[in-house]
């Protein structure tokens, strides 16, 4: 099953990607007609057990309903995170009204020190009242049994929530790469840095929710696992998160550095962010400044940089911090 807006508006491929390898076969994928799943032990569902809520947001105060657009206004709603998640994000206005048809970004890969119950992670999510879906990198133990920055994608509908292919909510497609998977490369401070093109796009004829990785189709959110996510989100989210138990230090989040040098040799980023209308076509985001929200500036912050300098960077954000040291 392939969608059907592969020859619609995409993104560039990242030029440092950190593209997921195959899985290994000799063959280079999986034969024709099946699709690599990872492996989940006994372990793992014990550990699954031990997983925080779902992220999740309540708006609390609501901007004027006059003089405001569609994603860009300075009295924005405030943001009140479930306990125990820290965020660092940009976003556009949570307007009933907004119809956004997908959206992406190029982020860093980072590999910020994670251990037991913590996790951090960078994503891009696009919710419409409580349907989420997301996806991005992460370092998560008690999801994964490890330290090792992986790609996730996550989906809420209010009731059910899962991670990667953990529920029946996600139909993958690809015969190389699977959803869990490590990426093979991570960013070093002032050395080596990697990125890879996430994106998530709404296929008009067919009604599914599509992930691209690096313009790679991976599968599908169909429209059936929703009550009410047809045609359109309504608020996109870019950036940080992390998660740490309740007397246990914040960890750090993206590269583990304030963004405060906007150079994107040290700080984590997610770069040529798009937004998508409902009719698939590209939104102008370039000069247009996006509300920000940190949960703890001492901890972790973000910068929106919509003209951010370079063809390859266009709209940008940074973000990131260290934590509790």
């Amino acid at each position: 099953m392939k969608p059907s807006l592969l020859t619609k508006e995409s993104i560039p491929t990242a030029s440092r990607s950190a593209t997921l390898q195959p899985m290994g076969l000799s063959d280079g994928g999986c034969p024709v007609g099946t699709v690599p799943i990872r492996r989940y032990t006994k372990e793992d569902v014990i550990r699954q057990k031990l997983l925080p809520p779902p992220e999740d947001t309540v708006h609390v105060v609501d901007p004027p309903l006059t003089n405001r657009d569609n994603f860009n206004d300075s009295k924005t709603r405030r943001i009140k995170p479930l306990k125990g998640y820290k965020l660092a994000i940009v976003s556009t206005e949570d307007n009933p009204n907004n119809k956004f048809g997908g959206a992406s970004m190029i982020a860093a890969i980072y590999n910020p020190r994670s251990t037991g119950q913590q996790h951090s992670a960078c994503r891009l999510k696009l919710i419409k009242g409580k349907n989420i879906i997301q996806t991005g990198w992460r370092v998560d133990p008690t999801l994964y049994g490890d330290n090792r920055t992986r790609v996730f994608i996550h989906f809420d509908d209010g009731t059910n929530s899962c991670f990667d292919l953990l529920c029946p909510s996600f139909v993958i497609v690809s015969q190389n790469i699977t959803l869990g998977q490590p990426l093979p490369h991570t960013s070093t401070i002032h050395g080596k840095l990697y990125d890879m093109a996430f994106q998530i796009k709404w296929d008009q004829e067919k009604g599914n929710w599509w992930l691209f990785l690096d313009n790679v189709a991976i599968g599908f959110w169909p429209k059936e696992v929703f009550d009410d996510f047809g045609n359109f989100a309504t608020k996109v989210e870019w950036g940080g998160v992390v998660y740490s138990p309740a007397g246990v230090l914040e960890p750090p989040m993206g590269s583990g550095l304030y963004p405060l040098m906007r150079s994107t040799t040290v700080n984590a980023y997610c770069r040529v962010i798009t937004l998508l209308n409902d009719k698939g076509q590209n939104i102008d985001l370039l000069g247009s400044k996006l509300p920000t929200f940190s949960t703890t500036p001492m901890l972790y912050t973000v910068i929106d940089v919509p003209n951010y300098p370079g063809l390859d960077y266009n709209h940008t954000i940074l973000y990131g911090g260290p934590g509790e040291i």
